[in-house]
């Protein structure tokens, strides 16, 4: 039985993930918290680690897990590219899952997204999340982004077309991989994400919702329970999924 442990389990995530694995049959050997020592994993014997904590601490619990040999699947919202970036520089021996979205429908919006991304003429993301989440935009719309200029520039695609030339408030967003990415917080959204396609005389949305956080649960599962067999850094819960 793999012995994991839950940096950031007092929060939502944390919380609702806690009893997910415990459900699954794994076993929870720490909940660590705001003040409590990440030492605690190497008590308990923790093989994996599950980090849902604040984007200023997850890197340094990331670089802990790595020194002491602990598989690591972070959830932590705002772990970008330059913290994966040096994740990567150190060449970690044990398995660093980083998952922007554990919701497999999520996941499966932005391979659909990546998928349709060069048939069109113009493509934008839209992120609706609830208003007490720190960071903007989304570790989903960021990836989704990333994703559609990779598919574009792969098949040759034109630069998108916008002919704004003012915009002092940022109106039109912000640019993630030269896609605009327009990020809404309101009372009422757990997550969602709708991408818009454009073309002449069509238009397609793949819009994706989370309307609790029992949707992300199968994936933090499978997520926790796949880590162990990546060694080094992956992104995205594609590769858990077979996509």
């Amino acid at each position: 039985m793999t012995r994991v442990a839950v940096l950031g389990a007092k929060g939502r995530m944390g919380t609702a993930s806690v009893e997910a694995l415990k459900a699954a049959g794994l076993d929870v050997v720490a909940e660590v918290d705001v003040d409590d020592s990440i030492d605690q994993l190497a008590d308990a014997g923790a093989e994996v680690a599950l980090d849902f904590t604040q984007p200023g601490v997850a890197l340094d619990n990331v670089k802990w897990c790595i020194e002491h040999g602990v598989h690591v699947v972070v959830g932590t919202s705002g772990f970008d590219d330059a913290k994966i970036a040096e994740v990567s520089a150190l060449d970690p021996k044990t398995g660093v899952l980083i998952v922007p979205n554990f919701s497999i429908g999520a996941v499966l919006m932005m391979k659909f997204a990546a998928t349709a991304a060069p048939f069109f003429e113009s493509v934008e993301v839209i992120e609706m999340h609830h208003p007490d989440k720190v960071d903007a935009p989304s570790g989903t719309a960021t990836r989704t982004a990333e994703l559609i200029a990779s598919a574009r520039k792969d098949a040759g695609s034109a630069p998108l077309p916008d002919a704004t030339t003012t915009d002092p408030d940022g109106a039109r967003g912000a640019k993630v991989a030269g896609v605009p990415v327009h990020s809404l917080r309101a009372r009422g959204f757990v997550a969602s994400q709708d991408v818009v396609f454009g073309g002449v005389g069509e238009t397609l949305s793949i819009r994706h919702d989370s309307s609790n956080r029992d949707s992300f649960m199968p994936g933090v599962v499978a997520a926790v329970k796949a880590v162990s067999d990546k060694p080094g850094v992956t992104v995205g819960l594609e590769s858990v999924l077979g996509l």
